[in-house]
């Protein structure tokens, strides 16, 4: 007998889910300003970790940009200190056919 009021109040539960009565409408009314409360919660909840999200998406676009900016400039600056060397300026110097040497002794200081 116990089993079959059991499964009675499953069917009848069951049921009113179903049939969308399961919540009244008195039930809305009476707590109408805890539901609206909850909900803005959860919808600040929500827009919180979407934009927490967006920050982190762009703080990792650009550490990600800033290594490679600094990857280009170790390589520029590789190839500047490359070309200021004395032996590749004179290598240029040479190529440009300007005629100009290193001198063998040291400028002369004039004093007054």
């Amino acid at each position: 007998m116990k089993l079959s009021r059991d499964k009675q109040e499953n069917d009848n539960l069951l049921s009113r889910l179903l049939q969308g009565r399961l919540v009244s409408g008195d039930f809305f009314a009476r707590y109408w300003l805890q539901i609206f409360l909850v909900l803005a919660m959860v919808l600040v909840y929500i827009t919180n970790r979407y934009s927490c999200q967006r920050s982190m998406e762009q703080i990792n676009r650009l550490n990600n940009r800033l290594e490679v900016v600094r990857t280009e400039s170790i390589r520029i600056r590789g190839e500047y200190m490359g070309r200021i060397r004395e032996s590749a300026m004179q290598r240029s110097v040479q190529e440009a056919g300007l005629d100009l040497a290193v001198q063998s002794q040291p400028p002369y200081r004039i004093e007054d």
